[in-house]
């Protein structure tokens, strides 16, 4: 069973078309939906925008009809030094919680300077990044890849930064990329990823770029086209899953 985790309903309406749903379990507030995508077993939800719902979500997906990995999907903002463009796609290698830690006078200091880490387990002692499957992320690399050639938008792999406040400033970009050398954020990745590893479940984050962290100007961005692609790449990475 592999789980997929979204935060808005745009962002999974494509793939839930797709899907032979079999059953839906309502837990709180949230709805998880199984069913076979792709020729494989999986089980979605749309967890919700921010940290705690991503946690919330996140945790219901590793604990029900046995998880064995999660795919953290939706749109993201590309910083300027990416190269990443409107309508690409990227891959986490990593996610940092960007926002953890501590204001001192000389600045923004991570959870690591004040010797509190975000995560302890028998295996594992993680202040702010967490680390993507190696192995999720070297096959769904290749799977994408051999997918290239036919798409128009161009595919990137980096660290990804998550967010409370989504960066609406040109000055807030440099900063954040100066101190991560990110290649996009968003609003839940590394809340989701903690959970996993807490789980020891394997997991792996894909989103399409919405806009670029600049000044913020709507007028630039384009969410459904991003939303589209990254479910895309979910869609071909569950399809070369076996392979």
């Amino acid at each position: 069973m592999i789980a997929l985790l979204c935060s808005v309903q745009a962002e999974a309406d494509f793939l839930l078309a797709k899907a032979a749903v079999t059953g839906t379990t309502t837990r709180g507030s949230k709805s998880l939906i199984e069913g076979i995508l792709a020729g494989q077993r999986i089980l979605i939800c749309v967890g919700g925008m921010g940290k705690v719902n991503a946690a919330h979500a996140a945790t219901l997906l590793s604990t029900q009809l046995n998880s064995d990995a999660l795919i953290i999907f939706g749109i993201g903002g590309a910083y300027p030094s990416s190269k990443a463009e409107v309508g690409d796609v990227a891959l986490a290698n990593e996610e940092i919680a960007g926002d953890e830690g501590v204001l001192t006078s000389d600045g923004f200091k991570d959870t690591e300077y004040m010797g509190i880490p975000l995560l302890k387990t028998s295996t594992s002692l993680i202040y702010t990044t967490y680390p993507a499957s190696e192995t999720l992320l070297k096959r769904s690399l290749q799977t994408l890849r051999s997918y290239q050639e036919a798409r128009t938008e161009k595919l990137h792999c980096g660290a990804f930064i998550t967010l409370s406040t989504c960066t609406g400033t040109t000055a807030r970009a440099r900063e954040l990329e100066e101190r991560h050398h990110a290649l996009c954020e968003n609003m839940e990745g590394a809340a989701a990823a903690q959970v996993a590893a807490l789980h020891g479940i394997p997991w792996l984050e894909v989103r399409g770029i919405s806009n670029l962290v600049e000044d913020r100007a709507l007028s630039k961005w384009n969410i459904p086209k991003a939303a589209e692609v990254a479910q895309m790449a979910v869609m071909r990475i569950l399809e070369g899953w076996n392979r």
